[in-house]
């Protein structure tokens, strides 16, 4: 492939250079286990320490705070699993939204399985989740709200500090997937009163394989994986050292250039947008128009099929999605647009472009221009498409 414009770092974002040099020493060098008594492994230990500490700060919290885990998947389910069996005897009534990440939703349609009962949020057209429907959501035994900071497919940005403050005012618990939101926006918690947060490592030019749970201090959960005392006895086995390293390295970097980074990542995403909405007909922009993620846009083009769109992207070097990475093998439409209200026929027909810092207005020329001539070449083919500049021209 001569030309390779990677637009989907929602999906995954390339290592930064720096997070790489940081991580080899801890493969050869440092590879002591952290749990270990002697000298040799202090450098490990100290790195784990180094790490959960910078992770605290960009959150405000405190060091104590941070578990690591796998991901941002494992830290969804330890949230929700964990909170509902250690707070089972109060309530069985979970809150959360139909446009969640599906490691949120499938812990709670699992959950439902074994007799807790949960309400699904409707959103508005926008993807922004009701504030009045919640309220009138909670029940005396609502033990856990579950609600994303920023939605993995549309961008969108939901009002976490209201959402945090009802939450509080009840007595319930909040966890909040900020997989990502987290490195791209501010996220204080205490401000915002949040319980839990997850995040993961390769969204934000980290490492794969690596990611956190913070857990505010006092939360009774209970043990997520058991065996060693590793994490404070709530997950054990060995630490994964040099992913730690990576995603605390990923993290400072994150924070170091997020205001500058964001400014240039809305800047090339306004442009996108603009050019996208007026050059091509028939094209809505989902999500909300300007309280979403820095670097997301997200379409739907009438009478195509986005398979066939993305493949002819690809040909052209062009990287996108027209969804969730998670499902992109499933042939149904994306859970997250037909809850905005989308009819199958458009939901098909989405394309979510997501940017990073390195893609210049230049690649955003190129990208349209493409994009313009697949869409018109698919259309073509489309008996939807004839049918319809019939009726317009009778």
């Amino acid at each position: 492939m001569s030309k390779l414009i990677y637009l989907d770092n929602a999906a995954t974002t390339k290592t930064a250079p720096e997070v790489v040099e940081a991580m080899l020493p801890f493969f050869t060098e440092y590879y002591g286990n952290p749990s270990s008594v002697y000298s040799f492994a202090s450098k490990s230990k100290e790195a784990v320490t180094r790490q959960r500490e910078i992770i605290a700060g960009a959150l405000g919290a405190k060091a104590n705070e941070i578990y690591f885990t796998a991901g941002g998947t494992e830290s969804d389910n330890w949230a929700i699993k964990a909170a509902a069996e250690a707070y089972e005897s109060k309530g069985k009534h979970i809150i959360t939204s139909k446009i969640e990440h599906h490691a949120v939703l499938h812990t709670c349609e699992y959950l439902e399985h074994r007799g807790f009962e949960v309400t699904y949020l409707n959103v508005d057209e926008n993807g922004v989740v009701d504030l009045e429907e919640l309220k009138q959501a909670i029940r005396p035994d609502t033990i856990l709200i579950s609600i994303m900071f920023a939605n993995n497919e549309i961008g969108t940005m939901e009002p976490v500090r209201e959402i945090g403050e009802i939450a509080k005012e009840h007595g319930i618990l909040f966890h909040t997937d900020a997989v990502q939101a987290f490195g791209q926006i501010p996220i204080q918690v205490d401000e915002l009163h949040i319980d839990m947060l997850s995040a993961s490592g390769h969204k934000l030019n980290g490492p794969k394989g690596i990611g956190f749970l913070y857990i505010r201090k006092g939360l009774r959960l209970k043990n997520f994986v058991h065996g060693g005392a590793q994490e404070r006895k709530r997950r054990a086995g060995t630490e994964n050292v040099p992913g730690i390293v990576g995603l605390g390295t990923a993290v400072a970097r994150a924070i170091r250039t997020m205001e500058e980074r964001t400014k240039l990542e809305k800047e090339i995403r306004d442009y996108l947008i603009d050019r996208v909405l007026k050059e091509i007909p028939y094209t809505k922009l989902n999500g909300h128009p300007t309280d979403r993620l820095p670097n997301n846009a997200n379409f739907s083009f009438r009478f195509i099929e986005g398979e066939a769109m993305l493949l002819s992207l690809d040909m052209a070097g062009i990287c996108g999605s027209s969804g969730s990475a998670c499902t992109s093998g499933s042939l149904d439409p994306s859970h997250v647009l037909l809850a905005i209200g989308l009819p199958h026929e458009i939901a098909h027909g989405s394309l979510r472009l997501t940017l990073n810092e390195e893609i210049t207005k230049e690649d955003i020329d190129y990208v349209v221009e493409h994009l313009k001539e697949i869409i018109s070449n698919l259309r073509a083919m489309s008996p939807l498409y004839e049918d319809f500049i019939k009726k317009q021209t009778k």
